[in-house]
């Protein structure tokens, strides 16, 4: 039987017993109808001792919230080996949250969404704190649902005309671009550049190329933002990451 695992921000260490926020008691005890006594593999985001992993746990209370109580760290460094970050252009709902989720699911590193000339989402100070919330809630679902171990981090929006290009290689895909992908050279940082539906304007590709991105061919066909995404993570796990 499937074993469940949960996301917590408190401290966790061996053999202390933590009590869980409403939302997590809620969801053990009404949608999952775990009782007292059942696994759970609870998690932080946190190493110890340098490595990723899981506290193998048991429910030991489900009062009004439900305690659980941490038996043994158990180490699973289950993270990539290739650092990405996905410079993604904000997109509209669920194209967002499906790369967001597809991301962590992939071992994407960390996500700087970006403010482009054709993002048509609206992300003012009162809406952008709620929208953070959301795509870290997105996520945190993720990693429960992955078994990864290892957050991964959602910075705040940027605006194109300020992001860098600081380690690694960076990539930003292009049809009729001269070079492949599959002809890269080996690297372990990635930055890949990815635009938002419309995607870049003739300024923002030029502007990326005069920060360092190179463009290179994906395919012959232009594809929609959250399969950009997706797909050249996956081939850049086949080829230096996950599966290398």
């Amino acid at each position: 039987m499937r074993i469940s695992r949960l996301y917590t921000d408190e401290s966790l260490t061996e053999g202390s017993t933590v009590s869980l926020d409403k939302a997590a008691s809620s969801y053990l005890f009404k949608v999952l109808r775990l009782s007292e006594g059942a696994e759970l593999h609870l998690f932080n985001g946190k190493t110890v001792n340098g490595d990723y992993g899981y506290y193998s746990s048991k429910i030991t209370s489900t009062g009004k919230t439900v305690e659980v109580t941490l038996e043994k760290f158990v180490s699973n460094n289950n993270h990539s080996p290739l650092q990405i970050t996905l410079l993604q252009g904000i997109s509209k709902g669920d194209h967002m949250d499906t790369t967001i989720q597809k991301a962590v699911e992939l071992g994407v590193t960390e996500i700087i969404p970006i403010i482009c000339e054709r993002t048509v989402v609206n992300l003012k100070a009162d809406r952008l704190d709620k929208k953070m919330r959301h795509w870290h809630g997105i996520a945190i679902s993720a990693c429960e649902q992955s078994g990864r171990n290892q957050l991964l981090t959602i910075h705040q929006p940027l605006k194109f005309n300020d992001l860098q290009l600081t380690d690694g290689d960076g990539f930003i895909l292009q049809p009729d671009s001269s070079d492949s992908i599959l002809d890269s050279k080996q690297t372990n940082t990635v930055t890949l550049l990815i635009g938002p539906e419309g995607g870049f304007s003739d300024n923002e590709m030029t502007l990326a190329v005069d920060k360092g991105f190179k463009t290179v061919r994906f395919g012959p066909r232009v594809l929609r933002t959250e399969t950009a995404a997706i797909a050249a993570v996956s081939i850049l796990q086949s080829l230096w990451g996950d599966l290398n």
